[in-house]
């Protein structure tokens, strides 16, 4: 993967060659290996490389022979060498940044929809003076702009606008419900004011008079576009298009490993990428963090069975607390989780040996495997009982129920939404409607509400997290960023879209039978996986917050949410803020999951807004 920023300017003016090189500096870590340019009037484009394919060849911004067509890309096309070969150009490289031009030349815009692969990137038609953004399907790579009315810029991440932004980067207050109801902002908004994120499957238009128009080029199957196979049948589907999507993720001029959690999802991928290169062991990577309760072995038990060349990281509290400052400035936005930090370390331990790694992102989304999928029904018929009414009743339930219930009491927080798709989207909430009314006051946020559309409940359920929502805005971001910041890229064969073509599909019976979530998907893996693996319980990475902040992390988060100088104590209550550090410290609540929404938010307040910290975060970036 790489890092691409450009300008469009609509006052005729000529594209500064400075600015252009500024707007790169901020995306080095994306593109160690080389850096080019293109400004001709009022266009400019800019590219960081990290050379995957073509490692000699492929400079770019590259152009067509004619210097009519002119493109800056960020991804990998899997199917390049087809598209070679399917479309008459008169291509000059072995790579796969010239398919690009290619579809273009031969179908305009709606090239894109050949290409299979993560991708996104800026095609500029010198001819008629427009632009097109791209971005891929599911919203694996990313892609920002912002527009003044005089000009259009974009880039891979934020920071890379801020020195096209004579005001600089500002607080967008008004996201600030949205980053406490998911974690992160919903595109294609930010926490950014005037920076906006493309939606994946998406295109932007841009003409040099000022003209831009948004579209869709994919979306996902419509919920009446089903797919009627056995159970059997079923498993054999996912089996063949999973193959064929690690088999399109392992091609590279590079050496490619994997992450390998010792969850279903990654050791199945490890053990579909080994077989089908004959064998031959991949590198694996896990991480742990020194508790018993880790997955580490579960990992090495996989590597194991498969014959990988395993490595592994062990974290410690001290490991978040340093690495939080830079991350926040590499992610753009505060830290969602924890896991954050365990991508970025796996990540830099892989790219001493490797220069991809695949991962399992994707498949509980997919085909349901978190345990709110369980309660997909459950989610929608409790709306049958008045709001007014069910919400006092399960908040004072809620704050009944010992600190040590957790699922529970993410449940009853969940139900007590005044809407299905409230309470869909708040199984992942650190806060509930009422408590960010609490912290924010009585205010009327923003509404961003999507379409909340299905055939069934669980269907709606997922459809409300994928392409978009919970999966692009914040898996899919915090992959990309915390393997970019150690210069590594990231490719999860599970959100091919033609495995997400055929999830959607599938009825929603083969995905949650009885109490199993990822059915299909197990019932895959038993061909490949010792049964401990497949059929032990979904844990994730759990790392120990809630000890720490009553330990290594207590008075660090006190001294930072209630100083004077504290973001989150300006724009929330502070009493509100003074009572959950209180209540979690005495163990009358378990307060993890707020306090570190609250602490990242105050982190990356700091790394983007404080001159202090942010010289050496830009620096470092």
């Amino acid at each position: 993967m790489c890092g691409i920023a450009g300008v469009i300017r609509f006052d005729g003016g000529q594209v500064d060659p400075a600015l252009l090189r500024a707007m790169a500096d901020r995306l080095a870590h994306r593109g160690p290996d080389g850096e080019g340019y293109f400004h001709r009037g009022a266009v400019g484009l800019a590219h960081r490389r990290l050379a995957i394919i073509d490692i000699t060849g492929s400079p770019q911004p590259m152009s067509t022979p004619d210097e009519r067509l002119h493109v800056c890309f960020n991804g990998e096309i899997f199917n390049y060498r087809e598209l070679r070969e399917e479309i008459a150009f008169p291509y000059r490289t072995d790579g796969d940044t010239e398919v690009l031009l290619a579809a273009y030349a031969a179908d305009g815009a709606d090239g894109v929809r050949r290409l299979r692969g993560q991708f996104a990137y800026a095609l500029f038609d010198e001819a008629e003076q427009v632009v097109t953004l791209f971005r891929d399907r599911v919203g694996v790579l990313p892609l920002y702009y912002h527009s003044d009315g005089r000009r259009l810029v974009f880039a891979s991440e934020v920071k890379a606008l801020e020195p096209a932004m004579p005001g600089g980067l500002s607080v967008d207050t008004a996201s600030l419900d949205d980053y406490l109801t998911r974690r992160a902002v919903a595109a294609p908004f930010t926490l950014f004011s005037g920076v906006r994120k493309l939606l994946p499957g998406h295109t932007l238009r841009v003409d040099t008079s000022g003209h831009v128009e948004t579209r869709a080029y994919w979306t996902l199957p419509d919920p009446s576009d089903t797919v009627d196979l056995q159970p059997d049948e079923a498993v054999d589907a996912v089996g063949a298009a999973l193959d064929a999507a690690v088999a399109d993720a392992l091609v590279a001029d590079v050496p490619v490993g994997a992450y390998l959690s010792g969850g279903v999802d990654s050791s199945l991928i490890v053990a579909t990428a080994t077989r089908l290169r004959g064998g031959a062991p991949v590198e694996t990577f896990a991480a742990g963090f020194g508790a018993p309760t880790d997955e580490l072995h579960h990992a090495r038990r996989v590597a194991e069975h498969v014959g990988s060349n395993h490595h592994e990281v062990t974290l410690r509290p001290g490991d978040f607390s340093s690495a939080w400052q830079e991350l926040s400035w590499f992610r753009d936005a505060p830290l969602s989780e924890p896991a954050d930090v365990a991508v970025w370390s796996l990540a830099t331990e892989a790219r001493k040996r490797v220069k991809v790694v695949l991962s399992g992102e994707g498949s509980d989304e997919l085909f349901a495997g978190y345990p709110k999928h369980r309660y997909a029904s459950l989610t929608e018929r409790v709306g049958v009982l008045p709001a007014r009414a069910r919400t006092p009743l399960l908040r004072a339930l809620e704050r009944a129920l010992p600190a040590g219930q957790r699922r529970l009491r993410t449940a009853v927080r969940a139900l007590s939404g005044a809407s299905a798709q409230q309470r869909a989207v708040e199984w992942f909430a650190p806060f509930t409607e009422y408590e960010r009314r609490a912290l924010l006051g009585p205010r009327d946020p923003e509404r961003r509400a999507r379409p909340y559309v299905g055939s069934s409940a669980l269907d709606r359920m997922l459809r409300a997290d994928c392409p978009g929502g919970w999966l692009a805005d914040n898996l899919l971001e915090r992959g990309d960023r915390m393997s970019m910041a150690a210069s590594l890229e990231l490719r999860p064969p599970f959100l091919d879209h033609r495995l997400v073509d055929l999830a959607f599909r599938l009825d929603p019976s083969l995905k949650l039978r009885g109490r199993t979530g990822k059915w299909v998907v197990k019932e895959l893996a038993r061909r490949h996986l010792p049964p401990e693996i497949v059929d032990r319980p979904k844990s994730g990475f759990v790392v120990p917050l809630h000890s720490w902040f009553r330990g290594d992390l207590r008075s660090e988060s006190r001294d930072r949410l209630l100083a004077a100088d504290s973001f989150v104590s300006e724009v929330m209550d502070r009493a509100v803020v003074r009572s959950m550090l209180d209540d979690h410290a005495r163990g009358r609540r378990d307060e993890t999951a707020r306090l570190w929404t609250l602490m990242c938010l105050e982190t990356w307040h700091g790394a983007f807004f404080r001159s202090s910290t942010r010289a050496n975060s830009a620096a470092t970036g």
